[in-house]
């Protein structure tokens, strides 16, 4: 058998599932050691320095605002479900009749001082603000198209100038969003494919191969990008700097030829902009500086990577007057605390009206986040990803040199926090009242902290773990949950030959399974010794059906047979057999396949051991 690698070290590697705020995937590979210097010419030091206020950040403010806050999610009476940005692809609006909502867009109530201080009172260290979304409209004074905020609309002014001077003004880091390639409006954008049942409205047949449905959006993309993409990355590089990020979006049709060009503006204008990764598909000399994983966590970060999950406060992005399904606070701040347990940056999206306005609920449950981080921030700015691999039963861990930060969800008085680690803890107590301390101990190998009294935060209280030398970890057996129930999944196995962790749709699975030196494994720790039903969680195309595979526990082995679950998006249940784990202590289970019909035997999602 191949010596086991770590889920963390192979989900560098092939970890992605990347969705584009266009709503279609991009699948994207990032090597562990690389720095994102490429085209840059940077030192791995110079890399470091220029993205040394990103790191330190955590929490940073996206803004999705544009016209389509003027129609705010409904077409002809009708709502459109999917996000209110998209609402001119989703209807199929012809570009003249979607142009006139600027003549309607007049936000008198917008004040970028106020937005800013919403923001900063957040706890939030940058912002990103779309300065064009795919439907075309410029939210700045451009000079390269009559299709902007201050020459189509009544308002006459320029927002982005003005939230320019506002960060600056209250030292919160400013960047923008542009959408390079998709652009409805322009002849020669790309545009991709919307959703036809969005609005319950029967798109007309498409124009082009394109997925343009109006006669006026045809045109030469390459002329697009000259004409207009690239003045206008210019004009904003040149009229609104120093940007801290550029946040580019959907590359479609970006060959690595198109996006020099934007990659030289980059270098001539804004040397020490952060750009993510998505100007261009498969590029392997910019691969950008950011992974951006779109409305989930990924369960492992992109260790060897910088990366921020940019997320809705509700199910929208741009202003959708309807849409009232926020996300408690409660959500909002442990997605906040998870994400920087994984050393990645939480960027969190308001989607203002078209009167200017941040809709009440989303600055109440900003202003709530503030509150705590006014009290907490030590423990996620400027941290580190938990040094455990898996994560601890209380909650999350975050950490600086010598201290760990236990943020506790589940807080028991009287109960114990228990560390998978053998070095010591010199001190434990309250971060927001140090003269607080715990009793420190060791159980089961591992460091223990006593708690006492009730929980000083009902959502997050954080404990400081201050260590007595080097901080020394292992990785404890996986026990059962409180029902007994076993559930062993991707994200915590151990993989062997070339068995490959991937992402998709934002759920995790193992995939690459295709011969017996392939597998994963899972060592568990047994309480109660019982027979336990096996259940898998996969998926597997039909051309791959047919496959086999074994669950090997000690000298058990249950064996067999893989049906398609229809795409390999699909996920099935099916019963695999019994295995009896008649002795209490750790054992190893492990799935491999036994023969391959055509490719991976099947993608992993999960073993479930229940117990009978």
């Amino acid at each position: 058998m191949p010596r086991m690698q770590s889920f963390e070290r192979v989900a560098a590697a092939v970890l992605a599932g990347v969705v584009g705020l266009a709503g279609f995937g991009l699948t994207t590979a990032r090597a562990a050691d690389t720095n994102g210097a490429d085209l840059r010419g940077e030192t791995k030091e110079q890399h470091d320095a220029r993205m040394a206020w990103w790191r330190d950040a955590r929490f940073g403010m996206f803004i999705h605002w544009g016209v389509y806050s003027v129609p705010a999610g409904t077409y002809k009476d009708v709502k459109v479900t999917h996000i209110g940005e998209w609402i001119m692809n989703d209807a199929k609006i012809p570009v003249a009749e979607y142009a006139g909502y600027a003549k309607q867009f007049d936000p008198e109530k917008f004040n970028a001082d106020e937005w800013v201080s919403i923001a900063k009172n957040a706890g939030m260290k940058y912002i990103v603000i779309t300065s064009k979304h795919h439907d075309g409209f410029a939210m700045f004074h451009s000079k390269t198209s009559p299709y902007n905020i201050y020459d189509a609309t009544p308002f006459k002014r320029d927002p982005i100038a003005e939230l320019a001077q506002a960060c600056q003004k209250q030292g919160v880091k400013f960047g923008l969003y542009y959408s390079q390639s998709q652009d409805w409006h322009h002849p020669g954008g790309a545009a991709a494919k919307g959703h036809p049942d969005a609005a319950g409205i029967t798109n007309p047949p498409v124009v082009d191969d394109r997925s343009h449905w109006d006669q006026a959006q045809v045109g030469s993309y390459d002329e697009y990008l000259q004409n207009i993409a690239l003045p206008q990355v210019k004009e904003i590089f040149s009229n609104y700097g120093p940007l801290a990020v550029i946040w580019w979006d959907t590359p479609m049709e970006m060959t690595p030829e198109r996006s020099r060009p934007f990659i030289d503006a980059i270098k001539q204008l804004q040397p020490q902009i952060i750009s993510n990764n998505r100007l261009t598909r498969q590029d392997p000399e910019f691969i950008g500086d950011t992974e951006t994983p779109e409305q989930f966590i990924p369960p492992g970060g992109f260790p060897g990577r910088d990366w921020e999950t940019c997320m809705t406060m509700n199910d929208t992005w741009g202003f959708k007057s309807w849409d009232t399904n926020f996300k408690s606070v409660d959500k909002l701040l442990t997605n906040l605390i998870d994400i920087a347990s994984k050393g990645g940056n939480y960027l969190l999206n308001v989607g203002p009206d078209s009167l200017g306005q941040i809709p009440q609920p989303e600055v109440d449950r900003l202003a709530a986040v503030g509150e705590w981080l006014k009290a907490n921030g030590e423990s996620i700015y400027g941290s580190s990803a938990s040094p455990f691999r898996r994560k601890v039963d209380f909650g999350r861990v975050t950490q600086k040199p010598g201290r760990l930060f236990l943020h506790v969800f589940d807080w028991k008085s009287g109960g114990k926090l228990w560390l998978p680690m053998t070095s010591k803890i010199s001190k434990a107590y309250l971060l927001t009242t140090p003269d607080k301390t715990f009793e420190v101990g060791t159980a089961d190998g591992g460091a223990t902290i006593a708690l006492t009294g009730d929980a000083p935060d009902k959502i997050a209280s954080v404990v400081v773990a201050e260590l007595d030398g080097p901080l020394q970890v292992f990785d404890p057996p996986l026990k059962a949950a409180d029902d007994g129930v076993f559930t062993l999944d991707a994200v915590d196995a151990d993989l062997a030959g070339n068995a490959k962790a991937s992402s998709r749709r934002n759920r995790l699975t193992v995939g690459n399974l295709t011969s017996d030196t392939d597998g994963a494994s899972w060592k568990l720790h047994v309480d109660k010794p019982a027979k336990y039903a096996v259940e898998l969680n996969y998926s597997c195309d039909a051309k791959s059906a047919g496959g086999a595979y074994e669950v090997v526990a000690g000298d058990q082995k249950l064996s067999s047979k893989v049906e398609s679950t229809g795409t390999a998006d699909d996920l099935k249940t099916a019963k695999v057999g019994d295995l009896s784990l008649d002795k209490p202590g750790d054992i190893t289970i492990t799935l491999r396949p036994t023969k391959s019909v055509s490719g991976s035997v099947m993608n992993l999602k999960a073993l479930k051991l229940t117990p009978q």
